[in-house]
């Protein structure tokens, strides 16, 4: 096509807004980054203020543009990735009537009680409701980390605020809306509601199950597909934005969606495993499934033939980030003090990232008996549990902070094993993993997976960036470049292989067994320090 595309990626504390060239292949032309808060409020609360993300998004997009001579007229639409599962509650002008809540946020848990704890129940839930919820939507909203308890949730602690909602919305729908105007949702926002009939013939907002937990129809917006077209830029908008008005805007898709098609791993069967500030494992199926055991449902994907199998860690590369901010900050400033750094938020980030992976390169396989469990904001598959908590397990007085940081890559890497074993329990995932996100920039990072898992991994081009090429893949066939978003996986090649190493596999295989008990052997101490009921 003549021209360039812009794909947006807003993750849990920055945007990353890429320029593509789309033609045989997807071709990153220029990308700019910005950040924004999170923050984390008391009874278990995480909250964004929406307007940060439009202010990164005009900010980033004018700084794209006019850093590379691209004029206006060459962007021939936009899309966008995003977290998924917020909520973001809007006027009918569009603007929030409180602070986003953050997909982290899990103040929901007595609504959840109250609408699902009650009588027989499996797995927390009672069992009519649940057989209700998997028949209409093949999942049902049994953690407290579920959009719809934060709905209910404002409905009971802030009613004023609940009177003025018009719309509920996810992140990107958002900002589509501040874009055109047009108050959507894609299909995948729409199922992560979990209040979406997924049956054929009946897909859409499911009364019986608002009925069933009390949401108000009217509050829901229009669906449509990943690929369409949401509306055009407003004049407004296009002002800001520095775009042309009328530049076409599409739906786009949440992240657990596009990160799988932007990485290539867009068949049946395929699995691909993330490493961002979350993280999670995901394996393409041709029907839905549901784990209620280990916290796994088959979630819509961009493509409308099959679902992604998919089992979240709520904190991975948020790890790494607490490991630099208190562990590794004093080495890490005299480090870029030495070194010329590119001022942008994605180099410094870089080069922090490769300083810190340099320091621990030399640490033993099993980081001497060191284990990290990566639970800092609490557990969501293959257990739930809000109160979880991170832990370093088995220091002794020659342990030192690189044992420790190696130790939180190898936390990491054993809690998406367990995650890759909880999908074998259901469904047969692929052989050799796909890894993407910012993780997969460090070669020690993808050995250490492969040699936990015992599996080849393979890493493409620019892992950080994969939400915006998966958004970019859907302005491809909402162009007609391609016809299908299967397609993509000749656009994307892989770029490195990583074979596992049977020998230190050996060694993890027995720190695995002890990284799991962990939990088990610490679940009420987590719940005596950490549930508020109790104290």
């Amino acid at each position: 096509m003549d021209g360039y595309v812009i794909a947006y990626d807003f993750g849990t504390t920055g945007v990353k807004t890429c320029v593509f060239e789309i033609s045989d292949s997807i071709k990153l032309v220029a990308n700019a980054m910005e950040g924004y808060d999170l923050y984390i409020v008391g009874d278990g609360g995480a909250e964004q203020d929406p307007n940060d993300w439009w202010d990164a998004m005009i900010k980033t997009t004018r700084e794209v543009l006019h850093k590379n001579n691209i004029s206006k007229e060459e962007i021939k639409g936009i899309s966008f990735c995003a977290q998924m599962q917020g909520l973001v509650l809007v006027d009918e002008k569009g603007e929030p009537v409180r602070p986003a809540m953050s997909y982290m946020d899990n103040r929901g848990w007595r609504e959840l009680e109250d609408k699902m704890a009650h009588g027989i129940q499996i797995a927390g839930v009672n069992i009519f409701k649940l057989i209700k919820s998997i028949r209409i939507t093949g999942a049902v909203s049994a953690s407290a980390k579920d959009p719809v308890w934060r709905y209910k949730w404002v409905e009971r602690n802030e009613p004023e605020n609940f009177k003025r909602i018009y719309k509920w919305l996810d992140v990107k729908e958002f900002l589509i809306c501040k874009c055109t105007g047009e108050f959507i949702m894609t299909e995948d926002s729409a199922f992560a509601t979990l209040l979406y009939d997924t049956r054929e013939g009946r897909k859409g907002f499911s009364q019986e199950i608002c009925n069933m937990i009390g949401v108000d129809m009217d509050h829901l917006p229009r669906v449509i597909s990943s690929t369409d077209m949401a509306g055009r830029i407003t004049k407004e908008a296009a002002e800001k934005l520095n775009l042309k008005e009328g530049t076409p805007v599409f739906g786009g898709g949440g992240d657990a969606s596009l990160i799988g098609v932007g990485s290539g791993a867009v068949e049946n069967g395929s699995t691909h495993m993330y490493m961002g500030t979350s993280g999670w494992v995901s394996t393409v199926v041709d029907k839905q499934i549901l784990d209620t055991k280990n916290m796994i449902a088959s979630i819509v994907g961009a493509d409308p033939k099959y679902f992604n199998y998919f089992a979240e860690l709520e904190t991975a590369g948020k790890c790494l980030e607490w490991v630099k901010d208190h562990l590794a900050l004093d080495e890490i400033n005299i480090y870029l003090e030495k070194k010329d750094v590119l001022n942008s938020k994605e180099a410094i980030y870089k080069s922090l990232y490769d300083y810190m992976m340099y320091a621990i390169k030399d640490v033993p396989v099993g980081s001497n008996g060191v284990i990290f469990t990566p639970w800092l904001h609490g557990n969501r598959c293959p257990f739930e549990d809000a109160n979880a908590r991170g832990m370093f397990f088995n220091i002794s007085l020659e342990t030192g902070k690189t044992e420790l940081i190696h130790a939180v890559l190898e936390g990491v890497c054993y809690h998406l094993r367990w995650q890759l074993e909880a999908q074998e329990e259901k469904i047969k995932t692929s052989e050799k993993i796909r890894l993407v996100g910012g993780g997969a920039l460090a070669p020690l990072t993808c050995q250490i997976l492969a040699d936990i898992l015992g599996r080849e991994v393979e890493t493409v081009d620019s892992p950080q960036n994969v939400g915006a090429v998966g958004a970019a893949v859907l302005m491809a066939v909402g162009f007609n470049i391609i016809e299908k978003i299967e397609d993509a996986k000749k656009l994307i090649q892989i770029k490195e292989r990583y074979s596992p190493n049977m020998e230190n596999k050996a060694i993890y295989d027995r720190y695995f067994k002890v990284f799991k008990s962990l939990y088990k052997n610490n679940k009420k101490v987590f719940s005596i320090l950490n549930d508020g009921s109790n104290l």
